[in-house]
């Protein structure tokens, strides 16, 4: 819940789940995603769309807000070079409803994205009928659509693209810190045996303007040690990335919004 403090006009969130609460502010009804949902979407049409959305249109789009918006900087983007050629996977912090749609496209150029997302991102009017020639990759509902979802995965990696996901799940605009996160999509990286970077969205103060510097920092590969099991390499990897986006996301020095943990309510 949103709350303004009328006294030093501070923005407040109150929260009690830091894994379920959800503050990104849209009324989005989701649709379903079964397994009549096309994940891999071939032809010349469909290729056509692609080059056009992306490439022409997102691209550029998503540097001229980031630079104009937030004077976007990337920190430390060289150590994409181990993944030349190569696929991988990006974990990142979810904070901005909009630039996190952006700045994987930005942070990757020149590579192509694909992005792991809820299904609101493809049920929207307009843009739910775009976002697919984005990357978007919504999370299944169901049995078959989850088997069309995981050879949606293998393909993208097979053709040595890039996936992100945001594994806090939920928005939380500006916060400042990385709220703990389950270590179930870390599966993806580890079935796959490919490396995994993370990616690490900060504010920072601006000399002549309240609206913060987004600076992103990535950081990697990391790999889980070959002599662990599955379950124990999940696991490693969560919290090695995890320790890394707690490291970084300390350079954040303004706090637009203050989060307040109140006790939840079981009424």
């Amino acid at each position: 819940m949103l709350k303004e403090n009328k006294e030093t006009k501070d923005k407040i969130i109150y929260y009690s789940d830091e894994l379920n609460d959800e503050f990104a502010g849209d009324d989005i009804v989701a649709k379903k995603i079964d397994g009549n949902y096309r994940y891999i979407r071939k032809g010349i049409l469909s290729r056509i769309g692609h080059i056009f959305w992306y490439r022409i249109f997102a691209t550029p789009l998503a540097f001229c807000y980031l630079k104009i918006y937030f004077h976007h900087k990337i920190v430390n983007k060289k150590v994409l070079k181990e993944a030349k050629g190569k696929p991988y996977f990006v974990y990142g912090n979810h904070t901005h409803f909009l630039a996190d749609a952006l700045i994987p496209t930005i942070a990757n150029f020149p590579r192509e994205v694909s992005v792991i997302v809820h299904a609101n991102n493809v049920s929207m009017p307009l843009l739910g009928r775009i976002t697919p020639s984005l990357g978007a990759l919504p999370l299944p509902d169901d049995i078959d659509a989850t088997k069309n979802f995981m050879r949606a995965i293998e393909q993208k990696v097979k053709e040595n693209k890039c996936i992100m996901i945001y594994p806090e799940a939920h928005i939380w605009p500006y916060y400042t810190d990385i709220r703990p996160f389950r270590n179930m999509s870390f599966r993806y990286p580890v079935k796959s045996k490919v490396m995994a970077f993370c990616l690490t969205n900060t504010y920072q103060k601006r000399r002549f303007s309240k609206r913060p510097k987004l600076v992103t920092y990535i950081d990697g590969p990391f790999y889980a040690d070959a002599d662990k099991n599955d379950r124990e390499k999940k696991q490693q990897l969560r919290d090695m990335i995890y320790a890394k986006m707690k490291e970084r996301s300390k350079n954040s020095n303004v706090e637009m919004i203050k989060y307040v943990k109140v006790e939840k309510n079981n009424d």
